[in-house]
C-alpha cells in the first residue's frame, strides 16, 4: 500500500468529535431558550412551527445536493469547514433579533449551513474507520456531540444568572455562543486531514440517483420517513413543558436532562450495533431492531407529554427521551453504511436526510396547526402513534441487507 492509498488518519474521528463538542455547545446554549425568547418578542407555537419547518426544509434540500456533490468531489473538507463557519457566524446574531422574522433568518442560515456540511462529514468519517467499527465510530461522534449539548445548557444557565444575563436576558447567551463557535471553526479548519479521492465513475456522469441502492435501504427510508412525520422539533417539547409549569428560566435544565442520557448511551448503543457487523445482513437486522426500540421510547415519551405531567416528571421524561436519540441517531448512520456501496454513500446519506427532513417539515407545520386549533395533546398523541407504526415496520422487516441488491427499474 502506497502512502497515497492509505486511509485517512484516525485523528479525523477525534477532530470530528472535538468539533461536534464545541459546535453543539454553541447550538444548545441557544436552542433551549429560543422558545421562551420567541414568546418574549410576541411569537407563539404557530410561528415556531413555521420557523422550524421552513428552516428544516431548506436544510433538507442542502443535504440532498450536498450528498450528490460529495460523491463527485475530490476534496470534501471545504464543504465541511464552510458549513461550520457560516453556522457559527449566524448564531450570535440572535442577540440582535427583535421579531420572529429575524429569528427565522438566523435559523434559516444555520440549518442551511448544517445541511451543506453534514453529508460530507459523515462520508469522511465512514471512510476513516473499519466497517466493523462503524456503529462505534458514529456512536462516539454522537456522544461527543451530546456532551457539548450538556455543557451548552449549563453555560446558558450560568450566563443567565450573572448580572450581564439579568440585564440582557437570552441575548447575553446568544452573544456568548460565539466563543465555542470560534473554537469549532478553528479545530475543523486546522485539524481535519483529507486524502483526495477519485470520484466513482457513475457519479461523474451526472446528478442521477445511484442504481445500486438496495431494497433494504429504501425500506428503512420509508419506515423512518413515516416516523419523521410525527417527529417535530424538540422546541415543541420545551414549549409544552412551559405549559405544564416549567419556568422559562429553567428550560435549559430540560436540555441538560435530555443530553445527559443521550451522551451516556450513544457510544454503547453504537458499539452494541456492531455486535453482528461481521455479516452485512446480520448487522442490518440487528441495527433495525435497535432503531425500532428507540422509536418505542419516543412514542412513550410523546404519549406522556400528550397526557400531561408534573414539572418534576418533565425532567424525567426528557432524560428518558435522550435514550431514544442514542438508539437511533448513530445506529441509523451505521445502517446506511451497511446497505450501500462506498462510492454511493454521499448520495445515500443525502437522499435519506432529504426525505426525512421533508417529513419533519410537514411534522413541524402540522404540530403547530394542530396545537393552535385543538390543543397540545392531539399532535403529541399523533406523534406517538406514528412512532409505534414505524417501529413495527422495522421490527418485522426481513429485507436483504446486501449492498449488491438492486431496486427494480
Amino acid at each position: 500500500m502506497t502512502p497515497n492509498d492509505a486511509p485517512p488518519p484516525p485523528r479525523n474521528l477525534m477532530v470530528f468529535g472535538a468539533t461536534s463538542f464545541f459546535n453543539d455547545t454553541a447550538t444548545e446554549m441557544t436552542y433551549w431558550i429560543l422558545p421562551a425568547f420567541l414568546v418574549s418578542i410576541g411569537a407563539g407555537p404557530a410561528a415556531l412551527g413555521i420557523i422550524e419547518g421552513v428552516a428544516e426544509s431548506v436544510a433538507s434540500f442542502a443535504k440532498l445536493f450536498s450528498g450528490l456533490w460529495t460523491d463527485r468531489l475530490r476534496r470534501r473538507k471545504p464543504l465541511v469547514v464552510g458549513g461550520y463557519l457560516v453556522a457559527n457566524a449566524a448564531k450570535p446574531l440572535l442577540g440582535f433579533a427583535t421579531s420572529a422574522w429575524h429569528v427565522f433568518g438566523v435559523r434559516f442560515t444555520d440549518r442551511l449551513a448544517k445541511g451543506i456540511r453534514g453529508t460530507p462529514r459523515d462520508v469522511m468519517l465512514a471512510d476513516s474507520v473499519p466497517r466493523e467499527q462503524m456503529g462505534s465510530a458514529f456512536g462516539l461522534l454522537q456522544a461527543m456531540d451530546s456532551a457539548g449539548a450538556i455543557l451548552g445548557p449549563v453555560a446558558a444557565l450560568a450566563i443567565m444568572a450573572t448580572a450581564y444575563g439579568h440585564r440582557f436576558g437570552p441575548r447575553a447567551v446568544f452573544w456568548a455562543a460565539a466563543v465555542p463557535g470560534l473554537l469549532t471553526v478553528l479545530i475543523i479548519a486546522i485539524g481535519l486531514r483529507e486524502r483526495p479521492h477519485d470520484p466513482a465513475t457513475p457519479a461523474k456522469r451526472g446528478f442521477t440517483w445511484p442504481q445500486a441502492l438496495p431494497a433494504n435501504y429504501y425500506y428503512v427510508l420509508g419506515a423512518v420517513a413515516l416516523f419523521s412525520i410525527g417527529n417535530s422539533s424538540d422546541m415543541f417539547l420545551v414549549m409544552r413543558a412551559q405549559s405544564l409549569g416549567v419556568p422559562a428560566v429553567h428550560t435549559p435544565l430540560i436540555g441538560l436532562a435530555f443530553n445527559l442520557t443521550f451522551t451516556l448511551f450513544s457510544w454503547p448503543a453504537g458499539k452494541l450495533s456492531d455486535r453482528a457487523a461481521s455479516g452485512a445482513r446480520g448487522a442490518s437486522q440487528w441495527r433495525k431492531r435497535i432503531v425500532a426500540s428507540g422509536m418505542v421510547i419516543f412514542a412513550l415519551t410523546y404519549a406522556a407529554f400528550a397526557h400531561g405531567m408534573t414539572p418534576a416528571l418533565v425532567y424525567v421524561a426528557m432524560a428518558f427521551y435522550g435514550i431514544y436519540y442514542a438508539l437511533t441517531a448513530p445506529v441509523l448512520k451505521a445502517l446506511i453504511v451497511d446497505t450501500v456501496p462506498p462510492e454511493h454513500r454521499g448520495g445515500a446519506f443525502g437522499l435519506f436526510d432529504f426525505v426525512t427532513s421533508i417529513a419533519i417539515l410537514l411534522s413541524n407545520l402540522l404540530t403547530g396547526l394542530l396545537w393552535k386549533h385543538f390543543g397540545a395533546a392531539v399532535p403529541f398523541a399523533l406523534s406517538a402513534a406514528l412512532a409505534l407504526a414505524a417501529a413495527l415496520l422495522l421490527s418485522w422487516a426481513r429485507v436483504d441487507g446486501k449492498t449488491t441488491g438492486h431496486i427494480a427499474g
